[in-house]
C-alpha cells in the first residue's frame, strides 16, 4: 500500500501533495492519490471543491505551487498540453469541445495524430505515403467511431448532432490515440438516466485496458462504474476507498448535505449495518 493507504501495485499515474492557489483561495492543497493501470477512479466533491483544478493541473494548464506528479514511474515536470496524447494520455471536456468546421470523423481523426508517420511538408505536398497515412487515420478512426454506434454519423458537422451523440464523438477522438490514461471531465453531463446507464457500461469496459479518471457529479454513475473513489472538499482529500466505504463516510455526508443531514444518513446507515 502507499503513503495514503491506496494501491500502489502497478501504479501508472500518481499526484504527491499538490498544493495550488489562486491569490489567496487554496483551490488544492496537498492532494495525493495513485491510480493503478486498468483502474477506474472517480473523483468528486462538491462545487468549488477542486476538481477541475486537478484535472488542469494533469495537463499542463495550471502549474502548482508545490508537489509533484508521476507517470510510470517518473515525476512528469512542466507537462505540455500538446504532448499528451503522446505519452499516453487523453482528455475529454466538460462540454464536447468538438471543433465546428469539421465532419465528426475529422474530429476522430484528430485524437489519432500520434499514428501519423509523414511530416507536415509531405502532408502540404501531398505525396503518396501523405496520402497512405491519412487513410491509415480515416480507418482507425472509423474503427473507434464503431465501437462507440456512431459511425453513421461521420460525415455529419457536430452542431446537426444529438447532444448524447456529440458526447460519443467526443470519447472517440480520446479513445483513438489508445491512452494508458483517460480524463473523463463530466462524462454524464447532459445526459439523460438510460445514456448515463449506457455510459457506465463502456467506461466499465475499459476496465484493464487503460487506467480511466473521472470527475463527476452524478453519482449513479459513480457507483457503478468506479473501482475506487477520491472525495475532495475545499482543496482537501477528505476520503478515499472503495465507493460503498466513501458513499457512508461521515465528511463526504457532511460536505455534501452539510452536518447536521450527513449525521442523521449516516446513523441510519450504521443501522442498516447491524
Amino acid at each position: 500500500m502507499g503513503d495514503e493507504g491506496i494501491p500502489s501495485r502497478d501504479a501508472v499515474f500518481a499526484a504527491h501533495s499538490l498544493t495550488v492557489r489562486f491569490g489567496g483561495i487554496t483551490a488544492l492543497d496537498a492532494v495525493s492519490f495513485e491510480i493503478a493501470s486498468g483502474e477506474v477512479l472517480g473523483i468528486i466533491g462538491p462545487n468549488g471543491a477542486g476538481k477541475t483544478t486537478l484535472f488542469n493541473v494533469i495537463c499542463g494548464f495550471v502549474q502548482p505551487q508545490s508537489g509533484a506528479l508521476e507517470w510510470k514511474g517518473r515525476t512528469l515536470t512542466k507537462v505540455r498540453t500538446d504532448r499528451l496524447a503522446r505519452i499516453g494520455i487523453a482528455r475529454t471536456l466538460q462540454g464536447v469541445g468538438l471543433f465546428p468546421r469539421l465532419s465528426a470523423l475529422e474530429n476522430v481523426m484528430v485524437g489519432a495524430q500520434r499514428f501519423r508517420g509523414v511530416g507536415v511538408a509531405s502532408a502540404l505536398l501531398g505525396l503518396p505515403r501523405s496520402d497512405r497515412d491519412e487513410r491509415a487515420l480515416r480507418k482507425r478512426a472509423l474503427a473507434t467511431m464503431r465501437d462507440l454506434e456512431c459511425e453513421d454519423v461521420a460525415d455529419r458537422l457536430p452542431q446537426t448532432l444529438a447532444f448524447p451523440v456529440q458526447k460519443r464523438v467526443a470519447l472517440a477522438r480520446a479513445l483513438v490515440g489508445e491512452p494508458q490514461l483517460l480524463l473523463l471531465d463530466e462524462p454524464a453531463g447532459g445526459l439523460g438516466v438510460d445514456e448515463v446507464r449506457e455510459l457506465g457500461e463502456r467506461i466499465h469496459a475499459l476496465r484493464g485496458s487503460m487506467a480511466v479518471m473521472l470527475v463527476e457529479h452524478r453519482m449513479d454513475l459513480v457507483m457503478s462504474a468506479c473501482d475506487r473513489v477520491v472525495v475532495l472538499d475545499f482543496g482537501r482529500v477528505i476520503a478515499q476507498g472503495d465507493p460503498e466505504t466513501v458513499k457512508r463516510d461521515p465528511q463526504v455526508l457532511e460536505a455534501y448535505l452539510g452536518r447536521e443531514a450527513g449525521e442523521s444518513v449516516a446513523s441510519a446507515a450504521a443501522r442498516e449495518d447491524t
